[in-house]
């Protein structure tokens, strides 16, 4: 593995703003909690069933995406890189099946939720003959996202969360180089890093089981990627009363700086998904 230098400022400081924005949604979740309860008279039924006992929300989902990826080399001599791979490019590499899922854990106007998406990849290289006999190049990418959110608006019409949390990245790769003139080698390379996370999610009904949902988060901050963005839009359906659709658009990014280069990375294309809702227990 790449060792990563640790940052303890930026780490200090980045820790400082989630803990006074974590405590500024707890604030506001025990005041809008009040609130409802001092309220006379009957409640809305989508705001009753947030009140009520505790459920999980499954998600599967599927997400083909294009991947640009721009590599700045901080040696001058060495000139950058900016490569664009589409869908069909990225399904052909798959070694494995990818695993894409969220779970979703509410107890009233809280919740905790976290989402990990499991990607292999090799492609081939071409190495010249000059002394291996071609190549091929092994790739993993895992990204986890863990959140607590808060759910200060809640009605029959719309929906709000505010999160804080981390998201988790882990490269990890490998080069195989096959005999020719020289034995056969093998190297292998790897970075990992957590970044601290804001997010926001707003959902609003549309009327004969519709509904739509527009997600964003933030962080990085420096303490791990100079800047880590998501954002997601989807329309809903409700199938069952357990059970949503959800086709939509998804987009994540990071800024980071490794060892001995910077990348940008932008993944974004259609999703997917279905969201299956064990309880309220």
């Amino acid at each position: 593995m790449i060792p990563i230098p640790i940052r303890v400022s930026a780490a200090k400081s980045t820790l400082a703003v989630i803990l006074q924005i974590a405590a500024v949604l707890f604030v506001i979740g025990i005041a809008a909690h009040a609130a409802r309860a001092q309220q006379a008279g009957p409640q809305p039924a989508q705001a009753a069933s947030n009140a009520q006992g505790e459920e999980i929300l499954l998600t599967p989902y599927l997400w083909t995406p294009w991947m640009t990826t721009s590599i700045h080399p901080y040696r001058p001599d060495l000139h950058g890189q900016t490569d664009t791979i589409d869908t069909y490019q990225l399904l052909s590499h798959l070694t494995w099946v990818p695993f894409m899922g969220t779970a979703e854990y509410r107890n009233g106007p809280f919740g905790v939720f976290v989402d990990f998406l499991h990607a292999p990849l090799k492609a081939g290289v071409n190495t010249r003959d000059l002394a291996f006999g071609g190549a091929t190049s092994g790739f993993t990418m895992n990204e986890g996202t863990a959140l607590v959110l808060l759910r200060p608006l809640a009605d029959p019409m719309q929906q709000l969360d505010l999160g804080v949390g981390a998201r988790a990245w882990g490269f990890n790769g490998d080069v195989v180089l096959n005999q020719e003139r020289l034995p056969s080698f093998t190297a292998t390379k790897g970075d990992s890093w957590v970044d601290p996370i804001l997010a926001l999610r707003y959902r609003h009904a549309l009327g004969d089981g519709f509904s739509a949902t527009f997600y964003g988060d933030v962080g990085g901050f420096g303490a791990g990627a100079k800047i880590d963005w998501q954002a997601v839009a989807t329309l809903d359906y409700a199938s069952t009363p357990k059970t949503d659709i959800h086709l939509g658009f998804r987009a994540l990014n990071f800024d980071y700086s490794a060892e001995k280069a910077k990348f940008n990375v932008h993944m974004y294309g259609p999703l997917l998904a279905a969201t299956f809702h064990l309880g309220p227990y």
